[in-house]
């Protein structure tokens, strides 16, 4: 599947459901509820064990794969890019993100990660969104950006760029470097996106992630607010 294909005229938000909790809520309450107010929007929804495990993440999808069989999600399991994909085939997920698909890794482990990664996008029919510098990253590669970004490009279906952590802005420039150098392969905002960014972050780039600015307290600590959903939904729909 490729991601033109995937998101047909569109340039997709994605919103993070962290596998969080609460006082009120259970992971998988707190992530009903969330996922409810990004599918009213328009939001696509992104499963990540940030707060939770991965066995919360496959609660959690499984729900989805019942209750939500036709949306467009997505899975990533931090630090177990394998059981991403095993996830994203038993329950129905579009796409699986990987926080590095390239640049990561010495040389000498590389190519072994590539044959992996190459094995496991031949059994497994989704879009890979895959960062490229990504926040957190060690670059151990030795090559070049462009070196890089040229083997991401063969690596996944749309590579992800941010700034330097979660909720920190990705740089515009840093943004326009990717996609001169990738032209038209996607690139995705994978951190930082706010309501004042949003519009600029779309016009330079292929869709955006968005997980901190749709928080009650704009942090990824805190839960999804649906006033800043709706507020950031009604802006890309009034620029689509």
């Amino acid at each position: 599947m490729k991601f033109s294909e995937l998101f047909e005229n569109e340039k997709p938000l994605i919103g993070m459901i962290h596998c969080n909790y609460s006082q009120d809520y259970s992971v998988l309450d707190l992530a009903k509820r969330e996922i409810d107010i990004f599918l009213k929007y328009g939001i696509h929804p992104l499963i990540e064990n940030y707060f939770g495990t991965a066995e919360d993440c496959e609660t959690v999808l499984a729900w989805m794969h019942e209750e939500h069989p036709d949306a467009i999600y997505g899975v990533n399991i931090l630090g177990d890019y394998h059981e991403a994909f095993r996830l994203a085939k038993k329950y129905g997920a579009s796409f699986v993100q990987i926080d590095s698909v390239c640049g990561h890794l010495a040389p000498k482990d590389d190519e072994k990660y590539a044959k992996q990664l190459s094995k496991l996008r031949k059994d497994v029919d989704v879009v890979l969104l895959g960062g490229v510098r990504f926040k957190y990253q060690i670059v151990r590669s030795g090559r070049s950006l462009e070196e890089d970004l040229k083997l991401g490009m063969e690596r996944c279906d749309a590579i992800v760029c941010t700034g330097e952590g979660t909720g920190i802005p990705t740089p515009f420039g840093k943004v326009e470097e990717f996609k001169s150098i990738v032209k038209d392969f996607p690139v995705i905002v994978g951190a930082g996106v706010t309501m004042n960014t949003i519009e600029e972050t779309l016009r330079l780039s292929d869709g955006a992630i968005v997980g901190s600015w749709f928080k009650d307290t704009h942090c990824e600590t805190g839960n999804i607010k649906e006033e800043y959903v709706s507020q950031m939904a009604s802006i890309v729909k009034l620029k689509s």
